[in-house]
């Protein structure tokens, strides 16, 4: 079986399971590899992320179709695990969302979620978002699930609404998203343990993702506690990035100060330790395979 086709399979096995699947959203390939090493069976992709990472930039609408894509295929060729994206609103019309669909699943992503919201959209626990009418994400869900190859690239539908009708509303919008087929439902942003409970309770059979930004509008709760809620999912979408940030302002600053990093030696990874880590035996384990000379000695024999 191809890899692609194997965390598809593995991503909605653990998905379906009854245990919950935890991710951490992954900046970038390195980030990804990392979250593996540590024992992470599958990461995200995500828009906040991407803007961060790659244009330093907020979660406004601004990383397009292009960068999402891009950062996602790198993210999977740099691990064994299944991956997940979010692919913001389908970026456009229903024919965007067939063309989203089939990119995603070309790269091997495990599934996408596609969210309610006006573009340019936000990230979730911004203020001032606003979302399209339910029928806009209902027909997008339809074109999305008929445009997959395999019905193991799940589809997901995120709603935005309980920051702009209230939770009601959000939950009713969800029924509708699954009734046109969504696989999995998020419903953003809840504003307490209650209101999680809440969604639990509306949709008891039906597999769901939880959120857990710091700082955000959901409070911080434990993965146990959401997998006793009836939680599928939950993502951490902004600590790696977060932790990226922090790190590197207090060595740039170190430096500043100092004039050489050595005081911050202990919070980094050493020379020998990261090559290691990012392969380097490897690539010169193939250097030397087929280096010329080699090759000239298989010529001869």
């Amino acid at each position: 079986m191809l890899k692609n086709d194997r965390m598809r399979q593995q991503f909605k096995t653990d998905v379906m399971s009854g245990h919950i699947v935890r991710m951490m959203v992954a900046p970038d390939a390195l980030a990804a590899k990392i979250a593996q090493s540590c024992g992470a069976k599958a990461v995200f992709s995500a828009g906040y992320a991407t803007s961060a990472s790659a244009l330093a930039m907020p979660d406004r609408g601004i990383s397009d179709f292009g960068f999402a894509l891009e950062r996602c295929r790198e993210i999977i060729n740099a691990v064994d695990i299944p991956v997940f994206a979010d692919a913001d609103t389908g970026y456009g019309d229903l024919d965007n969302v067939k063309r989203t669909v089939e990119c995603y699943e070309a790269i091997g992503a495990a599934g996408i979620f596609i969210e309610d919201q006006v573009w340019p959209k936000r990230c979730g626990h911004m203020d001032g978002k606003k979302v399209e009418p339910t029928e806009v994400l209902e027909a997008k869900i339809k074109a999305a699930k008929a445009a997959r190859k395999h019905d193991d690239f799940l589809i997901m539908s995120r709603t935005d609404a309980r920051a702009v009708y209230g939770l009601d509303d959000a939950i009713e919008r969800s029924r509708r998203y699954k009734a046109a087929g969504a696989d999995l439902i998020f419903i953003e942003a809840p504003q307490s343990s209650e209101e999680l409970e809440k969604i639990h309770e509306a949709f008891p059979d039906t597999p769901m993702m939880a959120n857990m930004i710091e700082d955000g509008k959901t409070p911080l709760t434990k993965t146990e506690d959401l997998e006793r809620l009836g939680f599928n999912i939950v993502v951490h979408p902004n600590a790696m990035t977060y932790t990226q940030t922090y790190a590197e302002e207090q060595l740039v600053k170190t430096l500043q100060r100092d004039g050489t990093t050595k005081a911050y030696k202990d919070h980094m990874i050493t020379f020998p330790k990261f090559n290691e880590f990012v392969g380097l035996d490897k690539v010169n384990a193939r250097d030397a395979m087929y280096a010329p000379e080699k090759m000239a000695q298989f010529m001869t024999d």
